[in-house]
């Protein structure tokens, strides 16, 4: 699988206008081949072969000329045809064959020929070759080399396919990212294959028969005569952030932008300032699924390599903050590129040519392991060959991949977008579902922009913030396999509400769930879905603490308030026994809250067993909701 934009360098072993003597002794030989060296320097590969030759049709035995050719050829993915030139020019040269021995192992891993790329990095190290980086690079092609042999399995199957002709409907179309409810597909696309053509982001949507539909600029805010380039999306598709190189006033070569959506409206593009974007080079952004973490590539000073992954997080004053190099364990001397936060943010994909692998750039992962990242683990055959895989979109359910592929041979179309089926052995651990609805006014059905806030109960952490739209008041939360999570719906002059989610099973389906908010008045009153106890008990169990922090901030924040804490049971037992049942569960509430400091005169707490139902007790999801702790405005 090649997914790359080609990231290759076209490696030069003589000098232009080489001081070095040729192996022909025609003068019109070496004319053309030095006129060749011309074009080829500026990739004007058509012009330079064509001189090349008719340099040989003036000495066939001119090796250096065929060495010349071959480098093109490998250069424009012509591997065959590269392989054949390399091995006429070691049968023709007598002397050192050393370059011809390195190009063909580099040749061979493309190929995912490993045992020939093996012997012919041995070669090269065995020729006594003074050119350190070489060496260096040699002996990365022999562990390589080791690698695949021990590694890949070619009868491995993972079913890669284009994307229909209405989404490849251009020459070049790359870097595709997809909504976490997998509706919407957005990339960049290039009219032209070469740099001269400009770049814009489109988007595809799912049609109703579930192919996508014709892709559609993503907004005239967004796209401009400028360069619109790789991007990403927050989870809930209301904050973009992309690359931009040209033509907008900004910090360097590239910079970063970011615009955010209202209603169905993008706002203008803002860079996204100093902290984050440099005199450097800034591009390939990756955002957290709550659109508050970005993972990016830079080639700054300070790093560890070439081109290093960088992390920002913005403030709660919104200010994105200045970044950290993700460290030695991530990155390497060499190059990290098109990092891809995985929409459950535990699992981070990037690709790399300064770790061991399959050749060139392969994908890694690493898992986040607390607050530090594990050991990079290369993602594995057949998604990892010998040829280049630089961009990789895994959708939040670990099913399908995304992946851009460039065919040298396909005239006036390079890139093209592919889906797969993820293999079973690089399936992620902890797959990604989403709450989604819209937050209105109980009182007024009018939306409200509110700041909803997910927290991890095992952990009693903080996982993620996002904000209502203040148009249409949709929102839309991740949530991650593997724990138990509270949902917090909070604007200031409003009760908060609250919704709780076990997603320790495997059940990472999507939930919709619209939310109405109560103003704070007389009589209003919300249900407190994350206070826990055992069935039989009332000691609070430890998940509960964060709905509990919860209660006591808002009586802080809202000092004036007297509330009336109220338990309530199901119709399950004698009436005395869900009566005195649901009072001890309000009053464990209320003697919390208490010893939290809140004066016990604003408080008053009651037990009303199974006399106030809000579900049919005939049902187990009824009775569930049935079983509930509430507060109420005194």
């Amino acid at each position: 699988m090649r997914v790359s934009i080609c990231l290759c360098v076209l490696i030069t072993w003589f000098p232009v206008h080489g001081q070095r003597q040729l192996s022909t002794k025609s003068k019109k030989a070496t004319e053309l081949y030095y006129q060749a060296d011309n074009y080829r320097v500026r990739g004007q590969y058509r012009m330079a072969l064509d001189l090349l030759k008719q340099a040989i049709q003036k000495d066939k035995n001119f090796h250096e000329a065929h060495f010349r050719i071959a480098v093109i050829q490998k250069a424009k993915g012509e591997l065959d045809e590269a392989e054949a030139s390399f091995q006429k020019v070691i049968q023709l040269n007598d002397g050192n064959n050393a370059p011809s021995y390195f190009e063909l192992s580099e040749l061979y891993l493309q190929k995912n020929a490993y045992g020939k790329a093996l012997e012919y990095a041995d070669k090269f190290l065995l020729s006594g070759s003074r050119n350190s980086r070489r060496v260096e690079e040699a002996e990365q092609f022999r562990r390589n080399a080791q690698f695949g042999l021990e590694n890949a399995d070619f009868a491995s199957q993972y079913n890669p396919r284009p994307l229909s002709d209405t989404v490849n409907a251009f020459p070049m179309q790359y870097f595709p990212i997809l909504t976490v409810d997998q509706k919407s597909l957005i990339f960049t696309r290039r009219l032209g294959t070469t740099t001269q053509y400009d770049e814009d982001l489109v988007i595809s949507t799912k049609l109703p028969n579930g192919q996508w539909g014709l892709p559609e600029t993503i907004s005239e805010n967004i796209n401009s005569e400028f360069n619109e380039g790789t991007c990403t999306i927050s989870g809930d598709g209301r904050t973009l952030i992309f690359t931009s190189c040209y033509g907008r006033k900004g910090y360097g070569s590239c910079d970063l932008y970011i615009s955010t959506k209202t209603g169905e409206d993008w706002s203008y593009p803002v860079n996204l300032g100093p902290n984050v974007n440099t005199s450097a080079w800034e591009s390939q952004p990756s955002l957290s699924s709550d659109g508050r973490t970005l993972y990016f590539i830079s080639n700054r000073q300070d790093g560890v390599g070439k081109r290093d992954i960088w992390v920002s997080e913005i403030s709660d004053d919104n200010v994105w903050q200045k970044p950290r190099n993700l460290g030695r364990t991530i990155n390497t001397v060499n190059d990290e590129v098109s990092p891809f936060i995985h929409p459950n943010n535990r699992v981070l994909y990037f690709a790399s040519n300064g770790l061991t692998g399959f050749g060139g750039f392969d994908i890694y992962f690493s898992d986040l392991n607390g607050e530090s990242w594990e050991e990079p683990k290369n993602l594995g055959f057949p998604i990892n060959t010998g040829e280049d895989q630089v961009s990789l979109f895994i959708s939040s359910d670990g099913n399908k991949g995304y992946y851009s592929h460039e065919d040298n041979k396909d005239v006036g179309r390079k890139g093209r977008l592919y889906e797969f089926d993820v293999p079973e052995s690089a399936k992620i651990k902890y797959r990604s579902g989403y709450v989604y609805g819209v937050v209105t006014d109980a009182k007024t059905q009018l939306p409200v922009k509110a700041k909803i806030e997910l927290f991890d109960l095992k952990e009693d952490k903080k996982v993620g913030i996002v904000q209502s739209d203040s148009i249409n008041g949709k929102y839309l939360m991740v949530l991650t396999e593997g724990s138990e999570y509270a949902l917090y719906i909070n604007k200031v002059g409003y009760l908060f509400s609250s919704l709780s989610f076990d997603y320790t099973r495997d059940n990472p389906e999507p939930i919709e769930k619209d939310i109405t908010l109560n103003p704070i008045e007389l009589g209003a009153s919300t249900i407190l879905n994350n206070i826990f106890f055992d069935t039989d008990s009332y000691d609070l169990r430890p998940q509960s603490k964060t709905e509990l922090y919860k209660v006591i901030r808002f009586l802080n924040g809202n000092p004036l308030v007297r509330i009336e804490i109220s338990g309530h049971t199901d119709n399950i037992g004698s009436a005395d026994y869900n009566l005195r049942l649901s009072k001890d569960r309000a009053k464990s509430v209320f003697n919390y809250l208490i010893d939290s400091g809140i004066p016990s005169d604003r408080l008053k707490f009651e037990g009303y067993g199974s006399k106030r139902p809000i579900d049919d007790n005939s049902r187990p999801e009824g009775r569930q909701n049935n079983r509930r702790i509430e507060f109420q405005i005194l």
